[in-house]
């Protein structure tokens, strides 16, 4: 598949940890390498085998039996392969190695593809992101090879905005995390206590703890202030995402859409390995600010 110069389109692919938009999943350009989902002796390929909805219906029963692991290379070689069907190169963009071995799977993927595949070129970038922030570094590369760009130039677009994508969110509550063992117990304690909706930030690999507003409103409010001293008056594009509180999700779409100059919006559920360790009721932004 080309562009209308007839430059070779780029293959964009990514693991299941990103949170795309729909029109990214509908591309013929894309394809996804899913993560695994172990609800207990039970194995499903996230975005496969399980619908989201079925999935955190069983965690909310099964919280200290749910475990997640990253794609095989396997699963990249299958990517590979059909992105090699119709385009001549393929871009992987990939969940931050901070938290998944994603990374190391999608290497060995590429070497053994190049071997027998020797005319077909694979790089791999780390988004130093996740779910939405992930997404909106995924989005960025295919809105660069529907324009035609080589895989140099799809690269070079993703990496420009990588350091500008932040991720804010709030959770409902800390219980997921703590059996996943993200967080201490003492911290869920605390918190279940006080009735808190911690509000993270994830930019370049980095988690941080910003605010613990006590209301899911208070925690909205709190998340556009945060938003409003990162972007200033840029443009900015956004993923709003959410782990089954679509009704939430929007909400906070109609704030972002007022408070800002928007290049574009988008609402997406957590995947179901992501909303694993976080449950459900969280709602977040990720964004990119336009230089």
């Amino acid at each position: 598949m080309t562009s209308s110069d007839g430059t070779p389109r780029v293959a964009v692919v990514v693991d299941s940890a990103a949170s795309v938009p729909d029109e990214f999943r509908a591309s013929p350009l894309t394809h996804i390498a899913p993560m695994r989902l172990h609800v207990g002796d039970a194995t499903y390929r996230d975005g496969v085998d399980i619908s989201p909805a079925d999935f955190y219906q069983r965690q909310r029963g099964n919280a200290h039996q749910i475990s997640t692991s990253a794609p095989t290379p396997a699963d990249f070689l299958d990517a590979y392969a059909a992105a090699s069907e119709v385009c001549e190169s393929a871009l992987t963009i990939l969940v931050s190695g901070a938290f998944s071995a994603a990374g190391r799977s999608a290497e060995l993927a590429r070497q053994e593809f190049s071997e027998t595949h020797p005319g077909f070129q694979i790089r791999t970038l780390d988004s130093q992101s996740a779910a939405g922030g992930q997404g909106l570094v995924a989005w960025e590369a295919l809105k660069a090879s529907l324009a035609g760009c080589g895989l140099e130039q799809t690269e070079a677009r993703a990496l420009a905005i990588r350091s500008r994508v932040r991720l804010i969110a709030y959770v409902d509550t800390l219980y997921y995390l703590w059996k996943s063992g993200r967080v201490a117990g003492i911290a869920h304690l605390g918190t279940s206590l006080l009735k808190l909706k911690p509000i993270f930030e994830l930019s370049q690999s980095q988690v941080l703890t910003l605010a613990k507003p006590r209301t899911a409103s208070r925690a909205g409010e709190k998340m556009m202030e945060l938003m409003a001293e990162r972007v200033g008056n840029s443009t900015v594009h956004a993923i709003i995402m959410h782990v089954s509180a679509k009704e939430q999700a929007l909400l906070l779409r109609d704030a972002v859409e007022e408070r800002f100059d928007c290049a574009e919006t988008f609402v997406t559920e957590f995947t179901p390995v992501m909303g694993a360790h976080i449950g459900p009721g969280m709602v977040g932004v990720a964004f990119c600010p336009v230089k």
